[in-house]
């Protein structure tokens, strides 16, 4: 029975090792074994069993993106100003075996180089360059920390200024030009809508007098063609009053006259002189002659004739004289 129990306990042994040497890697996770103290492999996430003894797991890696907040540090800028930046490195493993042969401490080797490499570009920038070319820096540290950490197995992918901090008394004056910089800003735009309102303004007036004229234009229009249309009709009438007396073979001259009566009427009793001219006075009175000895076309009514006296009879009146006398006794 004794040697029964020497194999069940050789097998559980056996068993013990295969089992603790059985390693499930995670995902987004990579494990760097080396096999008698030499890279043999990378493992990706799954299932993986290792030699006993001879195979060892060195680094485990991940492959998610980190960050690496890089402490304030103070940089000199091109102007001689010195302010305090801090910069975040965002960065991904990208082959595991660079990232664990390539260099003693990768995370810290990237920091010091991102302080570096900052210090470099804002040192060749100005102040005023410094605070408004963020982007430009931001790219210029991406690039430049990218292909210096290639060789570790590290992928920059992108780089931001957290804080740029000038001194307290550049602040001061900064703030001081900022307050300034608004004042001019409220004044011109002020200015604008002074100018804008005062635009609007003679916009609206030239506007109304344009419409004031083009309605006084309109009315005069008017006017004028309701005039024209009554001196219009007024000579029209005359006209056809002209024709309907020339139909009857009136002469011209009565027509003449017939206008100086139309004028008269118009006078209507005030101080007015008018002139009749001497042909027409002769035509009034040859016709004034022609009907006092014709007849024609004069419409005075003649004179009845005197009424003669009745012739006194003597016989009549010795008969009246005697009936008289009898009524008085």
């Amino acid at each position: 029975m004794e040697p029964y129990y020497w194999l069940i306990g050789a097998a559980v042994v056996v068993l013990i090792l295969i089992f603790s040497h059985i390693s499930v890697v995670p995902q987004a996770s990579e494990y760097v074994i080396e096999r008698i103290g030499k890279y043999h492999t990378t493992w990706r996430a799954g299932l993986h069993v290792r030699m006993p003894i001879v195979d060892k797991i060195v680094n485990r890696v991940t492959t998610k993106e980190r960050v690496l907040d890089s402490p304030p540090q103070d940089v000199i800028t091109k102007d001689n100003v010195t302010m305090k930046i801090d910069a975040v490195v965002f960065y991904r493993i990208f082959d595991p075996k660079l990232y664990t042969y390539g260099s003693e401490s990768p995370d810290f080797a990237l920091n010091n180089l991102t302080a570096t490499t900052l210090r470099n570009i804002v040192g060749e920038l100005e102040l005023d360059e410094t605070l408004t070319s963020r982007d430009t820096i931001n790219g210029k540290m991406a690039v430049i920390l990218d292909e210096a950490t290639d060789k570790w197995g590290i992928k920059v992918t992108r780089v931001e200024l957290k804080n740029i901090l000038p001194p307290t008394e550049i602040r001061n004056a900064m703030e001081k030009q900022m307050k300034a910089e608004r004042d001019r800003r409220e004044t011109l735009l002020q200015a604008e809508g002074h100018r804008a309102a005062a635009i609007e303004r003679a916009e609206g007036d030239k506007r109304a007098m344009i419409l004031e004229a083009e309605g006084e234009r309109d009315s005069q229009i008017a006017r004028a063609e309701g005039e024209a249309k009554a001196i219009y009709l007024k000579h029209k009438a005359e006209a056809d009053g002209l024709a309907a007396l020339m139909a009857v073979g009136v002469d011209g001259r009565v027509i003449e006259l017939k206008k100086y009566e139309a004028l008269v009427e118009m006078a209507n009793g005030t101080a007015a002189k008018i002139i009749v001219p001497t042909d027409i006075v002769d035509t009034v009175k040859r016709n004034t002659f022609f009907s006092e000895t014709t007849g024609i076309g004069n419409s005075t009514e003649p004179a009845p004739a005197p009424v003669s006296e009745p012739i006194a009879d003597p016989c009549c009146e010795r008969f009246a004289s005697r009936d008289a006398d009898q009524a008085d006794e």
